[in-house]
């Protein structure tokens, strides 16, 4: 067997284990495939008559210079203009209130443009489904909403966080949901939808072929952010062997090292050089 038919091998193995719950499975299920998002929605947010018009997979979000972007798992528009970030995340860290914050921020960014009133700025909807109960207490999901403290009432800014307990098995529609998100074999789940793009992606010779193609895209691209990094460290070492000397201004500094001058002087200021 060769290495590459063995790599294949092993895709086809991951891809029998992987769940809606994993990020890049769950990509692929709402790709193209706006009447699952809006299904999946309406159980959400609670909202049956939500309608969604568009529907992106890994949309890439960075309005401003210098800023870190983001990449969406799922990103829905409905047809009152509202918004929605729909993420999964494993890892407590990746679940962080900071990182919601973010989210909605750069969505914000995002749908305003010049000349626009703020009032015209869409509401948006930023969702974590979240493999286990991130806050611990039970809840089939958190709605996080800012509210005045003096007055004890609603900010209505229409910024809305949802964390949703992947965890969460009660026998309501959220729960079953919640149910097929963990599931690994279309045969197991409760909704049509849902299983049936399963199904499709991991039992279809078309859909195998579009994930093991996924996956390979998903490895070249680690891959490559892997040594881009190796070389990135490698010039910021550069750079800070070249402050430690004293020898060199800033802008000789950044012209060596391949820096940008923002970059030397950020090294100068967290390592008090």
């Amino acid at each position: 067997m060769t290495a590459k038919e063995k790599q294949h091998q092993e895709d086809l193995q991951r891809l029998r284990d992987l769940r809606p719950m994993d990020d890049d499975f769950m990509r692929c299920l709402f790709k193209d495939n706006i009447p699952l998002a809006e299904f999946v929605l309406r159980i959400i947010i609670d909202k049956q008559d939500l309608t969604i018009i568009g529907c992106e997979t890994q949309k890439d979000m960075k309005r401003l210079a210098g800023a870190r972007s983001i990449c969406l798992d799922a990103y829905g528009t409905d047809a009152a203009r509202k918004r929605y970030d729909m993420e999964i995340q494993r890892q407590e860290k990746g679940a962080d209130p900071h990182r919601a914050r973010y989210h909605s921020s750069v969505m914000d960014v995002e749908n305003l443009h010049s000349g626009q009133e703020f009032k015209e700025l869409p509401d948006t909807y930023t969702i974590f489904i979240t493999e286990k109960d991130f806050y611990g207490k039970g809840e089939p999901v958190y709605p996080i909403e800012r509210i005045n403290l003096a007055t004890g009432k609603p900010f209505e800014d229409g910024e809305h966080i949802l964390y949703v307990n992947g965890e969460y098995r009660g026998e309501t529609k959220l729960g079953k949901l919640m149910h097929d998100f963990n599931c690994t074999q279309a045969s197991d789940m409760n909704y049509k939808l849902m299983a049936e793009r399963t199904r499709y992606l991991k039992e279809n010779p078309k859909g195998v072929s579009e994930m093991c193609r996924i996956m390979e895209d998903m490895r070249n691209e680690s891959l490559k952010e892997g040594i881009k990094k190796g070389r990135k460290d490698g010039m910021k070492e550069a750079a800070l062997r070249m402050l430690a000397a004293g020898k060199y201004v800033l802008e000789e500094i950044a012209d060596i090292s391949g820096l940008s001058l923002e970059e030397v002087n950020q090294l100068k200021i967290e390592r008090k050089i």
